[in-house]
């Protein structure tokens, strides 16, 4: 990954000039500490970048490396039904964590893949990465092997964190590791709506509790960081919360692995650190830089970014007693799964209210999205990949995970309005009068915040991810990782969340469709002439 023009470490910014006080991430860098000493706090080297060659240039079917978690993971209870990001991502704190209900009427089991244990501790003397001497160290890609199932001999005696354990992502991931019989804890402001798996535990906390987090990851063997916030909705508007959260609680959680001694760290990020509204088509981690840290649009994505590079900063970093902290990072798109709680619903319910009645964006537009196994999957892997079983593959690395399948969203969509009995969009706008009055439901809903809260039905960020293609690799994880997606329908997952939900009767009447019609292309009328007026042109390339 090529660094952000503003740099994506102090020692980036000196080569390119770049003041250091001036890139958010050398600022949230400085905060970081490493173990306690008796002077204080000693602060945490800068990795150097480590080259990586050897990475299939495009899209292919590597073998898996080594024995491990196979083509994916047995779910545990809840976790068939799902429970958060990405997405990307998952959430962790505060509202919209993605709290799943148990499986509705006739809903069934979901079959999935077997989970697999997670070897080692990964502190045994291996090839450091990232250790700030100054070298650039290139590592040989490993050779693939076939994928084969390990016996959970030491499964037992290994125990890992999952920060944003109440949100979709975590749970399901909690719950498939705790089938392997590794001791999971879940941690999350927002206690799970169903019953745990036997092997986890719940905590609940918040993110920015360093009490609480010190206590959690006490004997940690990894910690999976999958807690974020900002992630669609409302919630993308509240700069102060998401920054104190996605920055501020992943600075946290690394001083705090440091101090415990924990040797490997996944981060769950998202395609929006390289996404902002440019083209880019099956872009790869070496080929797609850092989207500028100022150019985007909401917050979400920008402090997603300063977590995803500090993540892969620390890395490298000397654990007190010896061994050394590992970390890599994820970034997947959108999540979906049986009984999702936030994309599907939330679009389910725009449907039922007549509010996508049109569609915008060129029909060749595609995106990407995972199913949560095959990202439970990955998570897994990577966590391997830490490990000096593995040879410390993953260590200081990103990779892109998806489904390895892009689509248009309103194709993609089609089962939905299908099953809930609703035509889909025949109404095509202009993707310019979509993006100002997305913009004037985020300027209307800020305004209103303090007295009522009325959520934007779109913001301008998702606008620019419906309305512009964002397609990317998984070669790389395939061939370092051996992540190997499994295919999934989102018809199946429309047809359970159908299942498990009540229908409640359209009432609509021609006359209620008609003033809706209407009061919409007055709208957008009134607001295309704003736009002409005042020459604001957002541009989608």
């Amino acid at each position: 990954m090529k660094s952000n023009p503003a740099g994506s470490s102090p020692e980036a910014c000196k080569a390119t000039g770049q003041g250091e006080k001036s890139c958010p991430v050398c600022q949230a860098w400085g905060g970081v500490s490493g173990p306690a000493t008796e002077s204080g706090r000693v602060t945490l080297p800068v990795p150097t970048a480590v080259s990586q060659p050897g990475t299939a240039p495009g899209p292919g079917s590597a073998p898996g490396a080594g024995s491990g978690s196979g083509s994916g993971l047995k779910p545990g209870p809840g976790a068939a039904a799902g429970p958060d990001p990405g997405s990307g991502a998952a959430s962790g704190v505060g509202p919209g964590t993605g709290a799943v209900p148990k499986p509705g009427p006739g809903a069934g089991p979901v079959p999935g893949p077997r989970a697999a244990p997670l070897p080692g501790s990964g502190v045994e003397p291996g090839p450091r990465r990232g250790s700030g001497t100054g070298t650039t160290v290139t590592l040989p890609t490993p050779a693939p092997q076939q994928k084969t199932q390990t016996t959970p001999a030491k499964a037992s005696q290994q125990k890992v964190v999952v920060t944003g354990g109440g949100g979709y992502l975590g749970f399901s991931l909690g719950s498939s590791l705790a089938q392997s019989g590794t001791s999971v804890i879940l941690l999350d402001l927002r206690r799970p709506q169903w019953e745990l798996s036997p092997g986890t535990k719940f905590i609940q906390a918040d993110i920015r509790d360093e009490e609480a987090l010190y206590s959690a990851f006490e004997g940690a063997d990894c910690v999976f960081h999958a807690a974020s916030y900002g992630m669609s909705g409302a919630e993308k508007l509240q700069k102060e919360q998401i920054e104190s959260i996605n920055v501020g609680g992943t600075k946290l959680v690394i001083d705090v692995c440091v101090r415990r001694r924990v040797p490997r760290l996944v981060y769950t990020s998202t395609v929006n650190v390289a996404f902002g509204g440019k083209r880019i088509e099956q872009g790869s981690e070496d080929s797609v830089p850092y989207f500028p840290l100022e150019k985007h649009l909401d917050h979400y994505s920008r402090t997603k970014a300063i977590a995803d590079q500090l993540t892969l900063m620390a890395n490298g970093t000397p654990l007190p007693g010896g061994g050394t902290l590992r970390t890599c990072v994820l970034r997947p798109p959108g999540i979906y799964g049986p009984e999702e709680q936030r994309h599907l619903p939330r679009v389910a319910s725009h449907i039922k209210k007549r509010l996508f009645m049109f569609r915008f964006g060129d029909p060749g537009t595609r995106m990407n999205w995972v199913h949560v196994r095959n990202l439970v999957q990955a998570h897994v892997l990577a966590a391997e990949a830490l490990t000096p079983t593995k040879g410390f593959v993953a260590s200081g690395q990103a990779y892109y995970i998806n489904d390895g399948e892009s689509v248009n969203l309103f194709e993609w969509m089609a089962p939905l309005f299908e099953k809930l009995g609703y035509s889909q969009p025949w109404i095509q706008v202009p993707i310019s009068w979509v993006y100002l009055t997305a913009a004037v439901m985020e300027y209307v809903h800020l305004a209103l915040h303090p007295i009522c809260s009325i959520p934007p039905l779109l913001t301008r960020s998702e606008v620019r991810s419906v309305a512009v293609t964002h397609t990317f690799q998984i070669a790389k994880a395939r061939a370092q990782l051996g992540y190997a997606p499994d295919k999934f329908s989102f018809a199946d997952v429309v047809e359970r969340y159908v299942q498990s939900t009540t229908q409640k009767p359209r009432g609509s009447t021609a006359w209620t469709l008609l003033r809706l019609l209407l009061g919409l292309l007055l709208l957008l009328g009134l607001l295309a002439g704003a736009l002409h007026l005042l020459g604001l042109q957002p541009s989608f390339q």
